[in-house]
């Protein structure tokens, strides 16, 4: 014969819990927490590969506050290994005594095929490694690196005049939409 419990067990209610906040789109991998936009004004970019860094716990927390500058940044493959020179995280303004070095040498972290790959790719002349954005994925840090080439003058005035006509063609676009919805 089954026994019978004579307690009711009673569920949780949520009113008591505090209402959550929305959580930080940098953090939540939402929005870019740091993005190179001359990158693609001075080179062109061939090759896009997304690697890790490793990042002391004050670097992490400024690149949350939004404290990373990727501007003259570029990557680095030496001894098999890859690297990231000249990327600017702020110092932490909470941190103490122990805070990171702004501009240190950071580590990426990629598999070994991945690193032969970039290796062979930079070895062309006038190729090397930029790193175009900074995001979050899952909790950590991740940096895009393109391959790049760089642009002659010409090449950034063409770009320049191919964005201008773009512009003025959508200008145009949204003109004539504009006038056709008022009649």
């Amino acid at each position: 014969m089954p026994r019978q419990s004579s307690h009711v067990i009673a569920t949780p209610t949520r009113s008591a819990e505090k209402p959550n906040r929305p959580r930080d789109p940098v953090a939540s991998g939402e929005r870019d927490a740091a993005h190179n936009r001359s990158a693609s004004f001075n080179y062109f970019l061939l090759d896009k590969v997304e690697a890790g860094i490793a990042l002391r716990g004050t670097e992490v927390k400024s690149i949350r506050q939004g404290q990373a500058n990727l501007k003259d940044a570029y990557g680095l493959i030496k001894d098999g290994e890859a690297f990231l020179l000249n990327v600017h995280i702020g110092p932490y303004s909470h941190g103490n005594i122990a805070n990171h070095d702004a501009l240190r040498t950071r580590k990426l972290l990629l598999h070994k095929e991945e690193v032969r790959r970039l290796h062979g790719k930079t070895q062309i002349k006038g190729h090397t490694l930029i790193p175009t954005r900074l995001y979050f994925r899952n909790g950590r840090v991740k940096c895009e690196l393109a391959v790049a080439k760089g642009k002659q003058d010409w090449d950034k005035r063409e770009t320049e005049k191919r964005r201008e006509a773009d512009r003025e063609s959508r200008a145009a676009i949204n003109a004539s939409k504009h006038r056709a919805s008022r009649a």
